[in-house]
């Protein structure tokens, strides 16, 4: 993975790795060892190893797990990055996130720009509780400033399972890759029953209608999945109609992967 800059930085050079900030003196330190200087007494070679990986994916699921514990009922909302402040998905998802805080949730997001930013700035205007499961990238993404709780992660794996494993049901709205990958490890999670139903919900039925008629006409009409999976998803076209879905179907207890 590589460096990327701190945010706050000053004139002087600042790194971050993960949850390290670095500056000055400590750069130069600490990173000795991708330039060979390190003497033979204090080499560093080993946090490259697999054991050590595997300490610190451990060390990020215990933070999570200690951050995330008492945090009560929440609901996490995904979707693009890349929506701008102003537009019908960004207002949307404002609304989603001030009309889950009014029913009792907090708002999970990626902690980013577009419609995580969105979501959370919902939650935070409603007083509510609004919580950042930012990334680490190699181009940083930017945090959002309406986060009252955030937490780094370096892999993608941790973090999608803070997701599933502290929310009571996912909001879906348009988005990339990125987007598409947590929706559908959502489905595989809850079809093969790694973790208990919740409400799966998709803003928008322009955007998205088009891939669920895909799945019929392709995905059960060739056997590759049952006709009741289908209903394991729920298309809303506004923010109301999306929070008294939550309102009438989330687990008290949230779903908990194995």
């Amino acid at each position: 993975m590589a460096d990327t800059p701190a945010r706050d930085g000053d004139n002087g050079r600042k790194i971050r790795r993960g949850r390290l900030a670095m500056s000055g003196r400590a750069v130069e330190h600490m990173t000795q060892a991708d330039h060979g200087l390190l003497r033979r007494e204090r080499d560093a070679s080993f946090v490259h190893t697999d054991p050590w990986r595997a300490l610190r994916i451990l060390g990020e699921f215990v933070d999570g797990f200690d951050a995330l514990a008492r945090v009560g009922p929440c609901v996490t909302v995904f979707g693009s990055a890349r929506v701008k402040p102003g537009t019908p998905y960004y207002d949307a998802a404002v609304e989603v996130g001030r009309g889950l805080v009014e029913r009792g949730f907090g708002v999970i997001t990626g902690g980013g720009p577009g419609i995580m930013e969105a979501a959370n700035r919902g939650a935070h205007e409603a007083g509510g509780l609004s919580i950042g499961c930012n990334i680490e990238l190699p181009h940083e993404q930017r945090g959002n400033e309406f986060v009252n709780l955030r937490i780094d992660f370096r892999y993608f794996f941790v973090r999608k399972t803070m997701f599933v494993k502290y929310s009571e049901g996912f909001v879906v709205f348009p988005g990339g890759f990125g987007t598409a990958d947590e929706l559908f490890e959502a489905l595989t999670l809850i079809q093969t029953g790694k973790t208990t139903r919740f409400p799966l919900v998709l803003f928008g039925s322009e955007f998205w209608g088009g891939l669920v008629d895909w799945m019929r006409t392709r995905l059960v009409a060739e056997g590759m999945i049952g006709e009741a999976d289908l209903d394991l998803l729920t298309i809303c076209d506004s923010a109301e109609e999306i929070c008294e879905v939550f309102a009438r179907e989330a687990r008290p207890d949230g779903p908990h992967a194995d």
